[in-house]
């Protein structure tokens, strides 16, 4: 593998900081070095500074790369996303355009459950064809490092099949994707009439076998109304705890169900969604060190207008994570920088928080902060080179193709030269 320097950038965006997810005034200090310059070797980078001290003294072997007055990045951490499913959900998209909401479609058998049914009828070669397509959107996007749930499984070996895809993905493409067990995503429609047998079917066998298996690093679940309630919830995350895997969770996405509190109370990494969230639960979050995901993209795509309050927990201190939720039925964009800019313009995020929040912070919300998210000695060179001269630009020219190009681990991984 050869070193590589990357010159010339308007903007080289380091994001150095404390070694550890950021708060407060930290989300807008960025570290830019202007006219920055980087040197990665064997995938690893190992400076950072002005172009002109980068360019001294380099090894005869270095390849250089020229930014040419480009913003430079850490790649993006994408820390919520369902890439593994069979199908589309087109038709609900429609329903909803002509009136329909997502509650009424999932109680007449869509949502979810539509995307269980064409899942488990795909082979795990389909799932893996459809998802490494996929792969190519993210890429596209600028991001480099992604949460992978499974969830339209919904039976051992359903969910075993989807998490097995996702190893796969691990194993043959350039995105390095991060493996989350969402068994409780929904309660299957085999077990309508008796989902407390669902519940035990999930501690009892799902739970034990993915950690038997190592195919998961986390345990998900959709703690909502007419989903899994609060006393579900704590029983298969506990349960989950047991067997050595960290817990995110759904949390009041679609009504106040309480779930804010239980995350803080069992220990959570994060606390996905939080669009129904108040302010003595943004506070209970803070106090127990819970990052908060919020998914701008899913208010979006439903229709909806009650964004999360990311105000309000940035100034309780809380370490703010911005992530796709990309899954075919409520947020079906691969795309950082659609998020960020509905970050921006419906929860008046400064684009510098939205930059932080979805490199370093989702970084560390994954468990990986000592080793990707920013531009520092150290860490993996995963960086992605944008066709503009000011990192603001990203969000201001939304659903324009700003990416130029991909590296992970100091290789070119995506080109739109």
């Amino acid at each position: 593998m050869k070193p590589r320097a990357i010159l010339h950038a308007s903007q080289l965006v380091t994001l150095a900081g404390p070694k550890r997810p950021r708060v407060g005034a930290e989300l807008s200090a960025l570290g830019i070095i202007e006219d920055g310059g980087m040197l990665v070797r064997d995938g690893v980078i190992v400076a950072t500074g002005s172009s002109d001290q980068i360019a001294r003294d380099l090894p005869n072997d270095i390849e250089v790369i020229e930014a040419h007055g480009r913003v430079v990045l850490p790649g993006f951490v994408d820390a919520h996303a369902h890439p593994v499913f069979g199908g589309t959900r087109v038709d609900e998209f429609e329903m909803r355009a002509r009136g329909a909401t997502y509650e009424e479609i999932a109680a007449s058998g869509g949502g979810i459950r539509s995307t269980v049914r064409k899942t488990r009828a795909a082979s795990e070669a389909e799932l893996l064809a459809q998802a490494q397509k996929r792969v190519q959107w993210f890429l596209r996007s600028g991001t480099t490092t992604m949460e992978a749930k499974s969830g339209y499984g919904l039976s051992l070996e359903e969910e075993l099949k989807i998490l097995r895809v996702i190893r796969q993905l691990n194993e043959t493409s350039a995105l390095e994707f991060v493996p989350t067990f969402l068994g409780a995503h929904a309660i299957p429609e085999e077990f309508a009439d008796a989902p407390e047998q669902y519940v035990t079917l999930v501690i009892d066998e799902m739970l034990p076998t993915v950690a038997e298996q190592g195919l998961a690093e986390y345990c998900d679940i959709f703690c909502e109304r007419g989903y899994f309630d609060l006393a579900d919830s704590e029983k298969i995350l506990k349960a989950a705890q047991s067997h050595g895997l960290r817990l995110r969770m759904h949390v009041d996405q679609l009504t106040n169900s309480g779930g804010a509190f239980l995350a803080a109370r069992i220990g959570a990494a994060t606390a996905d969604h939080l669009e129904q969230t108040n302010e003595a639960e943004i506070a209970a979050l803070a106090e127990a060190g819970v990052q908060p995901v919020l998914l701008p993209a899913s208010v979006y795509a439903l229709g909806k207008t009650r964004y999360p309050k990311a105000r309000a927990m940035i100034d309780a201190g809380l370490a703010v994570v911005l992530g796709t939720d990309f899954n075919p039925g409520s947020s079906p964009t691969p795309s950082i920088p659609m998020v960020l800019s509905l970050a921006c313009t419906q929860m008046k995020m400064t684009p510098a928080e939205g930059i932080t929040a979805s490199t370093i912070n989702a970084a560390y919300s994954l468990n990986r902060g000592e080793r990707i998210g920013s531009l520092e000695a150290g860490k993996a060179g995963n960086f992605t080179v944008f066709d503009c001269a000011d990192y603001r630009e990203i969000a201001y020219w939304f659903g324009t193709p700003l990416v130029h190009s991909v590296y992970v681990e100091g290789e070119c991984v995506c080109s739109a030269r």
